[in-house]
């Protein structure tokens, strides 16, 4: 089976914390960069961290950069995205994604990915 399961949203208030989980199943996680994406209702797919699959490679949008963080076990093909000091306009739909033919680089742009999980929702509360 391949697929990405997204795990962890759910209702935080403002200044809150969460870590979501995504754990990829038919995909080497030391091959493939992972990228965690949000969308808000009425808002296009936003690229937010991606992490390479060396690990040593992480790129983060500037909306959460010094909030979030992105890491990976490779032993559990699970990858983390540690999120603090939240607030209200990171509510959204959270998918964790990655492109089926490898490539070394990370990226933050939607089309790069081509395999989708099913999403987690984090909604902040003020």
């Amino acid at each position: 089976q391949l697929q990405l399961v997204e795990s962890g949203g759910g209702l935080v208030q403002s200044g809150g914390s969460l870590r979501l989980s995504c754990v990829v199943s038919g995909f080497a996680l030391d091959r493939h960069p992972i990228g965690w994406f949000r969308q808000a209702p009425g808002k296009e797919r936003e690229g937010i961290a991606c992490i390479s699959p060396t690990g040593r490679t992480t790129d983060f949008a500037s909306s959460v950069k010094g909030r979030f963080t992105i890491s990976k076990d490779n032993t559990k093909n699970t990858v983390y995205l540690q999120m603090d000091n939240l607030t209200v306009e990171d509510t959204g739909l959270y998918t964790c994604a990655l492109p089926r033919d490898p490539w070394w680089i990370t990226s933050l742009v939607p089309t790069r990915y081509d395999v989708w999980g099913q999403g987690t929702q984090v909604t902040v509360s003020s």
